[in-house]
């Protein structure tokens, strides 16, 4: 892509730098389906770290992370209680049903959080004619939120009651590190209330592909089973690794910079007539609505695009614009002023 191009679409557009590309090409690979690639080892055992759990296992896709979150830890009729707004139910392709035969409960509240009673209602007693709670899944940052960070008060208070009810609990942590960037607060600070975590290292850390579910050993050691039923076993795969480990040593403290580019954004949009601000930008999101005068938002995005500006509709009058490690502050600037130009005519 052009390198005039400023492209919002999304935090996975991200293109490896020099030095990502030269830790790939010096990377010691082996076989690791066979279970002997050093580097994916290395970075299954760092992520691990990170997060405060003991094992992780490193997947194509954070898709495929959760997916294999659900089925490591359910069984076919059981239910996952998640917001109505999660990834696994809107981007996911219904892989909950097709591939662990899993019910979802959808909850519902603001920026895609929500509150401990919220669980409690919906958590099913146990009866012969109901399909059995087993999962509860929090999503952080939550995109279709905003891009939200949940306060850690109120996720442990929602996990607390997922505990009493025996459930497993899973954390959709594809943006874990924007919310640890917003919120101070460490990777593993995040992760200890939860039996599993996905994470990924291709969106704001950059790295080309690549995400890991990370979780006690005998939980993992099933999600390798059912990374290869999955079609997600690979195999020199450490020079992907080798991308996410350099992501995750120099790519994590930098994520501030792209909050405080989004609130740039954020910043000018509201000034222009007919378009809200949906949600406080709290990471790298902004979501905006359109109002009259105004055309929807797929014709603004077409608008955009002549000028090298990329976006992505979100909706018939919502845009969502997402800051990433390849835009800087000078493309912030210029895009500040083409935005709200093409806006304002």
């Amino acid at each position: 892509m052009a390198e005039s191009i400023i492209d919002f679409r999304s935090d996975t557009v991200t293109r490896p730098t020099p030095a990502m590309r030269q830790a790939m090409n010096e990377a010691v690979v082996g076989d690791d389906v066979l279970g002997d690639d050093p580097t994916v080892l290395a970075l299954q055992d760092k992520v691990a770290a990170l997060l405060g759990k003991e094992a992780a296992c490193f997947v194509p896709s954070g898709t495929m992370a959760n997916q294999l979150a659900i089925k490591a830890q359910t069984e076919p009729g059981d239910e996952v209680i998640c917001h109505g707004d999660s990834h696994i139910i809107h981007y996911e392709t219904g892989a909950p049903a097709a591939l662990s035969g899993v019910m979802i409960s959808p909850l519902s509240g603001a920026l895609g959080q929500f509150e401990a009673q919220d669980v409690e209602q919906a958590v099913r007693p146990y009866s012969s004619s109901f399909s059995t709670t087993k999962m509860l899944l929090i999503e952080n940052t939550h995109n279709k939120g905003g891009g939200s960070v949940w306060p850690m008060d109120k996720l442990e208070r929602v996990v607390a009651v997922g505990r009493r009810h025996k459930l497993r609990v899973h954390l959709d942590g594809a943006r874990i590190w924007n919310a640890c960037a917003a919120s101070g607060l460490s990777p593993a600070d995040y992760a200890r209330p939860f039996d599993t975590i996905a994470c990924c290292f291709s969106k704001g850390l950059g790295a080309p592909v690549g995400s890991a579910i990370v979780g006690d050993r005998a939980t993992i050691t099933r999600a390798h089973r059912f990374r290869k039923m999955f079609g997600g076993a690979m195999r020199q795969v450490g020079i992907l690794a080798a991308a996410a480990i350099y992501a995750l040593d120099h790519h994590r403290e930098r994520l501030a910079e792209d909050h405080e580019h989004a609130r740039v954004l954020a910043d000018a949009l509201t000034a222009v007539a007919g378009l809200k601000l949906v949600f406080p930008v709290e990471t790298n999101m902004v979501f905006v609505d359109l109002s009259a005068p105004l055309p929807d938002a797929a014709t603004v995005c077409a608008n955009l695009k002549p000028h090298g500006i990329l976006a992505m509709p979100m909706g018939s009058r919502r845009i969502r614009l997402v800051t990433h490690l390849d835009i800087t502050r000078p493309m912030v600037t210029r895009a500040c002023g083409v935005l709200t130009g093409v806006l304002r005519g």
